[in-house]
């Protein structure tokens, strides 16, 4: 009798690494209470934070069924990021207490398996909710809230353009030669843009030349432009004034057309409308290199703030995930209720914590690094000196 040549799948399983017995049962036990918490955190979410002003719409304005339902999916993702570390810890914690109530965990350390390497399992598939929460929030989330938002607009007929309208304001600062501080250099207002050009242009320029100490220049013009090829801009139809330090004009030019240096960052400041949730942090760190131009530190360091959310709140997967089984092997015996309040009590307190670092963060009191990962260094240390006095 010949034997058969292995098909594809045996092949493969040689190379996989073959996963204990132990690991997946509680994988597979963990999958199922994680499902359901994704499902029931993020069905919350939407609800209290786009579904109820959807209906208000509908009934308002008549909107078409379709239409809300493509929103509201399209809304999904933002929250379900945000499900994604309540559901690790409520799967971690109904899955291991009911290891623990049901002798299970007994069973284990009596067959000389550490709790350490109970948990195993738990923080591996933390890890892999970490990835995942990465890949949603960086490149699904950002795209399908803009696009709700785009098409909201659009049914309401309140669609913007993609730039700021008017009213582009830009203070440009640099370090004081005393080292007092920042000093203001130059201010920059134009009352009205339309993607192209900007009108009613004024600029004052604090900078001081050789010789002139005190010296200010007042441009004034009807319109500019951004020249890309020569990175200047050009203004047209406007009045030069040489501003003396006593206040008096000292030199009044008029002209049709006349190049200046000045900084490109109006422009980029009117060409952005995105919110913070529409953002990845690759366009977010791209905009706070021209929020920092502009010398507004609050805004600088709102921004500052929620980059680092971005990058923290994945992780929290991770520290949920720990924190769920450290509280879940202990022994007790408690039903899935039990389970599900205690969860509900650890994450209110965890967000509480965020909410208040992300307010101290943004207002200077903590470094806005601190703000954005305080709250997962507290519930990790909290974590793994749990752990650490189950497992003597």
């Amino acid at each position: 009798m010949t034997a058969t040549a292995p098909n594809f799948t045996q092949k493969l399983a040689r190379w996989l690494p073959r996963i204990p017995l132990m690991d997946r049962y509680i994988a597979r036990e963990l999958t199922l209470p994680f499902l359901f918490g994704v499902g029931a955190f993020s069905s919350i979410g939407v609800s209290i934070g786009a579904l109820f002003e959807l209906i208000r719409k509908v009934t308002e304005f008549g909107l078409p069924a379709a239409l809300v339902l493509e929103v509201f999916l399209l809304k999904l993702p933002e929250y379900v990021v945000l499900a994604f570390p309540m559901s690790t810890l409520l799967a971690t914690m109904m899955t291991y207490s009911r290891f623990s109530s049901d002798s299970e965990l007994t069973a284990l350390r009596a067959s000389g398996v550490s709790i350490r390497r109970i948990v195993v399992p738990a923080v591996v598939l933390s890890l892999l909710i970490t990835g995942l929460s990465f890949v949603v929030n960086e490149v699904i989330a950002p795209a399908s809230t803009e696009r709700a938002t785009v098409i909201l607009a659009r049914a309401l007929d309140e669609e913007k353009p993609p730039f700021q309208e008017g009213n582009i304001t830009f203070q440009q600062q640099q370090p004081a030669a005393d080292g007092s501080g920042d000093e203001l250099v130059r201010f920059f207002h134009a009352r009205k843009f339309d993607g192209e050009t900007m009108s009613d242009i004024t600029v004052v320029d604090f900078s001081q030349e050789e010789g002139e100490d005190g010296l200010k220049q007042i441009v004034s013009a009807d319109t500019a432009t951004w020249d890309f090829s020569r990175n200047l801009w050009e203004f047209t139809n406007g009045t030069i004034y040489a501003v003396s330090p006593s206040g008096s004009f000292r030199q009044i030019i008029r002209f049709d057309r006349q190049d200046l240096q000045l900084p490109r960052t109006p422009l980029d400041l009117a060409g952005r409308t995105k919110k913070n949730e529409e953002m990845n942090i690759a366009e977010a760190t791209e905009y706070l290199d021209v929020l920092r131009q502009t010398g507004d530190e609050k805004a600088v360091r709102k921004l500052e703030t929620n980059i680092q959310q971005k990058y923290s709140i994945p992780f929290a997967c991770v520290v949920f995930g720990l924190v769920g089984s450290a509280v879940g092997v202990r022994p007790q015996r408690t039903g899935k209720a039990t389970s599900f309040g205690v969860s509900i009590v650890i994450i209110f307190g965890y967000y509480l914590l965020s909410f208040i670092t992300t307010a101290m963060g943004e207002s200077g009191v903590i470094s806005p690094f601190v703000a954005g990962w305080l709250p997962l260094g507290l519930g990790l240390g909290a974590g793994l000196l749990l752990l650490a006095r189950l497992s003597r």
